[in-house]
């Protein structure tokens, strides 16, 4: 008799243990996966800086204001990257992590035109870098978060979804924004810098500003835009003085994420490890490469003289070569001469081609047009001529045009041109879109390209 109850008293324990399971499993929902897993990443950045005398509300002298912003980790080694007009002017930097850890932080490195900086702590511990996302591939209603220091909140996540693409927003007279990803996740004083996440836990975005006045109308700096910075701010060549003479592009396209050689300076550690225009990087040293930032931030840190292993893919094959680094001495680079960037072949060789293939003559523009093509292209090739009746005269371009890409790759080099129409899948995206500046607008159109038996590449 006393073992039934003994028993009843089992089978109910029993239910109530996996009721508690299960309703923990239905908590654990992808939203909180992704928090969870940004988290660790994410910086909150506190700051002190000198009043100026526009502040009246403040009185007295040594007035000081407290500031406050986000940033996100992009190497273990405590580098972060923020929004320049976080740090702009500080006196003091204090960053905290998600675990209460605070570190005393410094300015490294800034872009004040992109508003992006880099800043650095010397933590005790290797941190956790941002599971890094591409912004290649967002669609409109797509579900993502900010994360950030919302009102000195730290640690602030907010859900929303993307609310438009593309968007060019001016803040003021002196400071203005391209191709921003606008969202109604709730961006607030405190969240610039930080990360917009995507539901994998990936940051797609650097929140960077909202609209005064309006409900949930914020914005972002795409990632794969803002990585393209982060490359230069964390490149030897400007922190450290060395120098490695790799010519390198982003190509990201949902899935699609690698970075290829687009060029190697003459005598340059780059052109004397055999590496070639084509390659694509997988791996320097121990640090998995996906763009330009892995790459540099690989080298960061190595003196002058040591020896880098470099894993490529050429063609289908894997390889191994190592760099050896040099060091900028007095804004030059050591061996660097006169000559130009080294070609996949000879500058005449493509130039002929172009005019073969698409009806075209090109030439490399200017640094003073380069100049003037603004920050949404790095440069681009000069029509200097078009073949009567050819495909391009049918689709419109003009002698005066700048050809500034073709399908998915830009056209800054005679070797982009190069590695477009050599390319193996050519025939599959042929007809062949273009894009062109004509003055301030972007056309485009579409080129049926003519195939050539002539072209060669160099081993």
């Amino acid at each position: 008799m006393l073992h039934r109850p003994l028993a009843t008293g089992l089978c109910v324990a029993a239910l109530i243990a996996s009721s508690l399971a299960f309703a923990s499993e239905l908590r654990m929902t992808p939203a909180v996966k992704a928090i969870q897993k940004a988290m660790p990443s994410v910086v909150n950045i506190h700051s002190e800086k000198p009043a100026e005398d526009s502040d009246s509300l403040l009185t007295g002298k040594d007035r000081k204001i407290n500031g406050m912003g986000t940033g996100i980790i992009v190497d273990e080694r405590g580098y972060i990257v923020t929004n320049y007009h976080v740090v702009s002017g500080v006196e003091t930097l204090r960053a905290t992590l998600s675990d209460g850890s605070a570190y005393t932080a410094r300015v490294i490195s800034y872009d004040k035109k992109h508003d992006l900086a880099i800043i650095k702590v010397d933590a005790t511990k290797p941190l956790t870098v941002m599971p890094l996302g591409t912004s290649s591939d967002l669609m409109l209603g797509e579900t993502v978060f900010a994360i950030g220091n919302a009102f000195g909140y730290e640690n602030t996540a907010t859900q929303g979804l993307v609310s438009a693409l593309k968007r060019d927003v001016e803040v003021n007279e002196k400071q203005g924004y391209k191709n921003l990803i606008q969202t109604d996740a709730s961006i607030n004083p405190g969240n610039s810098g930080g990360p917009l996440i995507n539901m994998d836990g990936e940051v797609i975005g650097i929140n960077v500003a909202i609209r005064a006045g309006a409900q949930r109308i914020g914005f972002a700096i795409p990632m794969d835009d803002a990585r393209r910075i982060i490359a230069e701010l964390l490149s030897g060549e400007r922190l450290a003085q060395t120098y490695h003479g790799t010519i390198l592009t982003d190509v990201k396209k949902g899935e699609q994420r690698f970075v290829r050689v687009d060029g190697l300076k003459p005598n340059s550690p780059a052109e004397q490890s055999g590496l070639r225009v084509g390659d694509v990087v997988t791996k320097v040293g121990a640090i998995p490469v996906v763009d330009a930032t892995d790459f540099e931030r690989a080298c960061l840190g190595r003196p002058a003289g040591e020896k880098v292993e470099i894993t490529l893919k050429r063609g289908d094959k894997s390889e191994t070569t190592s760099m050896t680094l040099a060091t900028l001495a007095g804004g030059r680079r050591t061996g660097e001469s006169n000559q130009p960037v080294v070609r996949a072949q000879s500058d005449d060789s493509t130039y002929d081609k172009a005019f073969r293939m698409m009806g075209v003559r090109i030439v490399p523009v200017t640094e003073g047009e380069r100049k003037l093509l603004g920050d949404k292209y790095r440069g681009g090739m000069k029509v200097a001529e078009v073949k009567a009746q050819s495909t391009a005269a049918q689709n419109g371009i003009r002698v005066g045009d700048v050809l500034v890409g073709l399908h998915v790759w830009e056209t800054v080099t005679y070797d982009n041109i190069n590695y477009v129409l050599d390319h193996q899948q050519l025939h599959t995206f042929n007809p062949l879109k273009f894009y062109i500046l004509r003055g301030s607008e972007t056309l485009y159109g579409h080129l049926q390209v003519t195939p050539t038996q002539t072209a060669t590449k160099t081993k």
